[in-house]
């Protein structure tokens, strides 16, 4: 990857969790940057360095942490914005360009800065690589959150993706603030796709304490999820061969 010398943002995935998922091109961005932006637990994964400057917020800035990382590209600085997983997948990079939208009009100067995104393994995949091929065919990610969209919104997707035979990986599932919410979702479920749907708990996926639990969803209770869980839905034709779960590549008509 070859950068200029001048200031840019680069919004880079750490992957799932093991460092060994790091891609080099990522690897690559942190060493050159002058600056690192990110949430505090992906901004401790990166190493101290002289010429370095951390900068870790909470969770519920992405756009204040956003538009912090283009003032600073503006002023020549060397900016990587780090997401676990993919940053393009309900991570930083759509908060960038958001920030990048809202001052279009006062900082027309932004628009000519270098963005780069650089992808990562996200946790939606790193499960499904854990439990064997459970999104082989079509499928839909869903994020469980109802801090950005709202629950009935939420509740209409899930119904519509059931309903139309696709697997599905949900993120945030199921928080201390809002516990009862899956348990709502697991009601649908079984209602779109089936009772006896095979659906995964990857807790932990690629770190140290990885836990894989899969079972039908007649038989799955909320408390299986906690928000270091991604959840994995099969489809009608997702199936158990051995110790793994996969989804076959074809599809009948429906």
């Amino acid at each position: 990857m070859k950068l200029s010398q001048n200031g840019w943002v680069v919004i880079a995935g750490l992957g799932p969790g093991n460092e060994a998922l790091v891609t080099q091109e990522v690897r690559d961005a942190i060493g050159e940057a002058t600056d690192i932006v990110g949430y505090i637990p992906y901004v401790k994964r990166i190493a101290p360095r002289e010429g370095l400057t951390l900068h870790a917020t909470d969770n519920r800035v992405e756009v204040d942490r956003a538009t912090h990382a283009l003032e600073m590209a503006a002023e020549g600085k060397r900016v990587v914005v780090v997401s676990s997983g993919d940053p393009g997948v309900f991570a930083m990079a759509s908060a960038v360009f958001e920030a990048l939208e809202n001052n279009a009009e006062s900082k027309p100067e932004w628009l000519d800065l270098e963005i780069r995104v650089l992808p990562g393994i996200t946790a939606m995949l790193a499960a499904a690589a854990a439990i064997g091929a459970p999104l082989g065919h079509d499928f839909a990610a869903i994020n469980l959150s109802d801090n950005l969209k709202p629950w009935s919104l939420i509740e209409k997707r899930l119904q519509l993706v059931g309903e139309a035979g696709l697997a599905m990986a949900f993120y945030n599932p199921r928080s201390k603030s809002r516990p009862h919410q899956f348990a709502r979702a697991l009601e649908i479920l079984r209602e779109a796709c089936g009772a006896d749907t095979l659906i995964t708990f990857a807790r932990d996926v690629t770190k140290p304490g990885q836990e894989l639990l899969t079972v039908p969803l007649k038989d799955a209770t909320p408390e299986m999820a906690d928000m270091r869980t991604v959840v994995i839905v099969g489809n009608r034709d997702t199936r158990r061969v051995g110790n793994y779960v996969y989804t076959p590549r074809y599809a009948a008509e429906g």
